[in-house]
């Protein structure tokens, strides 16, 4: 099965709910490996995950469908699953929206929160500073870039 996944940007992406991104998660996991996934293989990931019926995980496969969010493959009785909307697009825009509305865009604020309402690890405030240096890095780099504006009457400034 040859499924061209979305590169959309993450405002064209089809809204996916939270019980429809448990769906998404078993394909993003189990698809990279296969042609695709049964239905039922989904209904037994989602089963052991929650407590889920079958009719349920069904329901979700078909509003993903209706969505454009993912592509059915007939093989032989049943249809084989996969994603038509890439992981990384969907955090993407997940975590923007959720930056966007709750802290005002801004990732500082985002970071104080947690780091008040949840302990953080020694490996956390590592890669934290790892982060932060890297960013540091770019940031000059982009400044040390001189950048040429040319003026309407035709003189760079």
């Amino acid at each position: 099965m040859n499924i061209e996944v979305a590169t959309k940007t993450p405002n064209e992406l089809p809204a996916i709910t939270e019980a429809e991104s448990a769906v998404m998660q078993v394909l993003w996991a189990r698809s990279p490996e296969s042609e695709g996934v049964s239905a039922d293989d989904i209904v037994a990931d989602l089963t052991a995950q929650r407590d889920w019926q079958e009719a349920t995980v069904k329901t979700l496969i078909n509003r993903l469908l209706k969505k454009g969010a993912i592509a059915a493959t007939p093989e032989g009785r049943r249809y084989l699953y996969a994603p038509l909307v890439q992981r990384e697009a969907w955090l993407a825009g997940q975590s923007t929206g959720l930056l966007d509305r709750l802290f005002g865009g801004r990732v500082a604020p985002l970071v104080a929160h947690f780091s008040q309402h949840r302990a953080m690890s020694a490996d956390d405030l590592a890669e934290l500073k790892q982060l932060l240096s890297k960013l540091e890095r770019q940031s000059e780099q982009t400044q040390g870039q001189r950048v040429e504006i040319v003026s309407k009457e035709g003189k760079t400034t």
